[in-house]
This record gives structure tokens, C-alpha cells and sequence, in this order.
């Protein structure tokens, strides 16, 4: 008997396992296919986005994840966020080069390697994922090739960097080709050559997967395929009429996504600037200085997340203490036109213009150097002008008027000025009805001189 019930109790918890797998998997396939879209350079807000996306995925036991993207590339380091991200994943990742007409250029070629599914809208492409360095720039150069083969050498002193860095993303995505089963070859001339392959290409070539026209269309044909996860599980995809949900990002990486815009952080950088300039003009103001304040922490928040050469920043302050300075020490335009020069240099060298998606427009930055060299010329013209205006109160504005003797009496003759009646002297004795001209001021005492016309008494015109 007592076998019996052991025999019956291991039956019963084999039963409960299998439908609490059961039941597992039930709820895995009733939870949605997550859908993140990308459609920007890559950068520390699409790099939390994607993060947080996958950490979602990973906690509501979602069946796949989708990103779609569109991008020219991007930071080198937000990138490999993303790809560490994707590779320790507890889930599949698709990554959908949609829509039509999009990209994956650049950071956004890597990515496309290390998706456990890869796959691309008709009319995209990818490639040209040649690393570009964050720097002063220089001339155009050619990129070494690769140690071993035919035509290397070693490369010259000033080209070292970037041999390394050329060698070193060389390797990264053939790595990621390896562990992916993916064209290796064809990665490696992305980066060294910068070449690109539209979708049908990149299938013959095997460096994707498979070209969908649309997400359902995806789904369909990703259903059926096994995937090795980093845990060593191997899943297999069901997700053929899968429910999607479209996950975009909270207010908080919208924000974050504006702030790290390149442009947006230097316009942020110039109202800080010119905020506070205005305040110490004008104390007491209050609003400028707050708005200044705000948006140079902004401005500072948004230059930390993003590699920036700090020599174009000096420069743009430079500029705008030149011009400055023309205002309070008129130099002929000297201060001025430098401060023009070197803000626009600053803005030239703030960003590199050749790494994708950190270029700030031409436009912006001569605009922002015409609207400055305006507000300080502006400035300037209203305060000369302040300067050679007449003085039209105070004591200084009484020398020079005209009065009308009142009365006389034992301390002196009183005399109306300026519509006040003011103890008067002159150098000859005064009589009422006499008009005056103000020559000084002593204390409360004017110094007159008669004039040989008199008026009626009563009539002070």
C-alpha cells in the first residue's frame, strides 16, 4: 500500500509540472510580440530606450522583440550598449529595417549583426560602417588594411588611431558574424570599405536573414525558426498571428532624446549665455538669469552625454566675450569681428560633422553668430545713443534755463525756474519781473545772470 501512494504522489507532481508548464507557455503565447521603433541616430536616449524595451520583453515573458530602425549611425559607445544588451538578452530580438526607404547605416549595421533574427523592408539598406573618430578632423585619409594581407604595412604615425580604431570594429562585427552564422566576409569590407547592400543583396549574401514587407509579414516568417539564446536555451520562434504592442519611449527619454540633439544643445548653450549676460546688465531682471540658468544646466547635462571638443566651446565663450567687450571698449569692430570668427569656429569645432547624426547645420551656427553680432551691436547703438542724449533732469539740466525773478527780499531774490522756486543771485541787482539765466548751481542756490528784457508781474511764462 505504501508503494501505491508513493507510485500515486509521483504521478500527481508529474501532472502538476506539466500543467504548470502547460499553463507557462499558454500565458507566453497569449503575451504580445514588443515592438520598439528607432528612427533617429543612435545615441544614449535610443540606448536606454532599446534597454528598457528589452528589460520589459524580458519581464512579461513577450515571445520576441522587435526594433525597428532607421538610422545613419551613431555613438560608438550608445551602440554598444545596445549590442551587449541584445547578445545577454533572456529573449529573441528581431531587428527590422522598416520602412521603406530606411537605413541602417553606420552604428545601425553592427546592430543588425547582433539580432538573433535580422531582417529588412524592401528598398533599404545597410553598411558603411566605417568608425569615424570624435576629433579635430584632418585630411581625408586611407584606411589600412587589414594586418596579413596582401598591400599591408604598418601604418603611418598620424594614422595609427585610426588603424586602430578601423581594426578594432573590424573584429567586433566579424565576432558578431561568427556568433550569428552571418556573412563575415561582407561585415569586414563594411567597415573597411564602407560599402552598402540593398535588402535582396544583403539576402543573397546572407548577411540578413530575410526581406518582409511588413511586421505581420515578419512574424510569419521568423514563426518556426530556433534561437540560441547567451543562456544556452533554444527557443523556437511562434509567432505567426502574434499580437504586437508598440512600445514608445515615456516623456522622460523624449526629453532626453531632444536635450542630446547636438543642435538643440547649442541653442540651449547660447540662451544660457545671453540670459545671463542680460541679468548682470539689468540686475534685478530675475527672469533672464532664471531662463539662463536653466538652460545652461541643460545645456551642460546634454554636452556631457555627448563627445564634444571643449575647444569649441572656449571659443564660442571667447566670441562672446569679444563681443562684449566691443560694447565697453569700442575697438573700430576689431573685438567685434573676432568675436564673430571665433563664435562660429566654436560652433564648427563643437561637434564632429562627419560622425552620423552630431552634425549641427551651417545655418544654425552662422545664424546664431548674426543674431549675437546683432544683439551686441544693437546694444551698443541704444547705449551711445544714450550717452550723447541731452541730460533732461537732475541739477546738470538747470544750467543753461530760463527763470523769472519773483520777489525780493532781505535774504536774496527768489526766482522761478523750471516751474520751482529757487533762492537766486546774480552780479548785478536783480528786480522782479526780470528774466534770469541759470549759470551754476550752489547747493540750494542758483547762480544767475540778468538779461536786459523784463516781464509783468504774474505773467511766468
Amino acid at each position: 500500500m505504501a508503494t501505491i501512494a508513493a507510485i500515486c504522489r509521483t504521478g500527481l507532481r508529474r501532472v502538476g509540472v506539466a500543467l504548470l508548464l502547460v499553463l507557462a507557455a499558454g500565458l507566453s503565447r497569449d503575451a504580445p510580440v514588443l515592438v520598439l521603433q528607432v528612427q533617429d541616430a543612435i545615441g544614449p536616449a535610443s540606448a536606454s530606450y532599446i534597454l528598457r524595451g528589452i528589460a520589459r520583453a524580458e519581464a512579461t515573458g513577450a515571445p520576441l522583440l522587435v526594433i525597428r530602425l532607421d538610422t545613419p549611425g551613431g555613438l560608438d559607445s550608445a551602440m554598444r550598449q545596445i549590442i551587449q544588451a541584445i547578445l545577454a538578452a533572456r529573449v529573441p530580438v528581431a531587428v527590422y529595417v522598416s520602412p521603406e526607404g530606411a537605413r541602417a547605416a553606420s552604428a545601425g549595421t553592427y546592430i543588425l549583426y547582433a539580432a538573433h533574427v535580422a531582417a529588412m523592408a524592401p528598398a533599404t539598406t545597410l553598411g558603411a560602417a566605417t568608425p569615424v573618430s570624435i576629433g579635430l578632423g584632418g585630411p581625408e585619409r586611407k584606411l589600412p588594411p587589414e594586418p596579413g594581407k596582401p598591400g599591408a604595412s604598418a601604418p603611418a604615425p598620424a594614422d595609427t588611431m585610426a588603424a586602430k580604431q578601423v581594426h578594432d570594429a573590424a573584429a567586433f562585427i566579424r565576432g558578431l558574424a561568427q556568433q550569428r552564422g552571418r556573412n563575415a566576409e561582407w561585415a569586414e569590407r563594411a567597415v573597411r570599405e564602407a560599402v552598402t547592400l540593398t535588402a535582396s543583396e544583403a539576402v543573397r549574401e546572407k548577411v540578413v536573414d530575410l526581406v518582409a514587407t511588413d511586421l505581420p509579414d515578419l512574424l510569419a516568417q521568423a514563426d518556426g525558426r530556433r534561437i540560441r539564446l547567451r543562456s544556452g536555451a533554444e527557443v523556437t520562434l511562434a509567432t505567426r498571428g502574434a499580437p504586437t504592442e508598440l512600445v514608445l519611449p515615456d516623456w522622460r527619454l523624449q526629453l532626453l532624446s531632444v536635450i542630446a540633439n547636438p543642435s538643440v544643445a547649442l541653442v540651449l548653450m547660447m540662451v544660457g549665455i545671453y540670459g545671463l549676460l542680460f541679468e548682470f546688465a539689468s540686475p534685478g531682471a530675475v527672469v533672464p538669469g532664471t531662463v539662463g540658468g536653466i538652460c545652461l544646466l541643460l545645456a551642460a547635462f546634454a554636452l556631457q552625454l555627448l563627445p564634444v571638443n571643449y575647444a569649441g566651446v572656449g571659443l564660442i565663450l571667447l566670441g562672446v566675450v569679444l563681443m562684449v567687450a566691443e560694447v565697453h571698449a569700442p575697438s573700430f569692430g576689431a573685438l567685434g569681428f573676432g568675436g564673430v570668427v571665433s563664435l562660429v569656429a566654436g560652433g564648427l569645432l563643437l561637434f564632429d560633422r562627419e560622425v552620423p547624426g552630431l552634425e549641427v547645420p551651417w545655418a544654425l551656427i552662422f545664424g546664431l553668430a548674426a543674431f549675437t553680432a546683432t544683439l551686441v551691436l544693437l546694444g551698443g547703438s541704444m547705449a551711445l545713443r544714450a550717452r550723447r542724449r541731452p541730460v533732461v533732469s537732475g541739477a546738470e539740466d538747470l544750467v543753461g534755463a530760463a527763470g523769472v525773478v519773483l520777489a525780493i527780499e532781505t535774504d536774496g531774490a527768489w526766482a522761478q525756474v523750471r516751474g520751482e522756486r529757487w533762492l537766486v543771485r546774480g552780479d548785478v541787482p536783480l528786480r522782479v519781473g526780470q528774466r534770469v539765466r541759470v549759470l551754476a548751481l550752489h547747493g540750494l542756490t542758483l547762480e544767475v545772470r540778468a538779461e536786459a528784457e523784463s516781464i509783468p508781474l504774474g505773467d511766468t511764462s
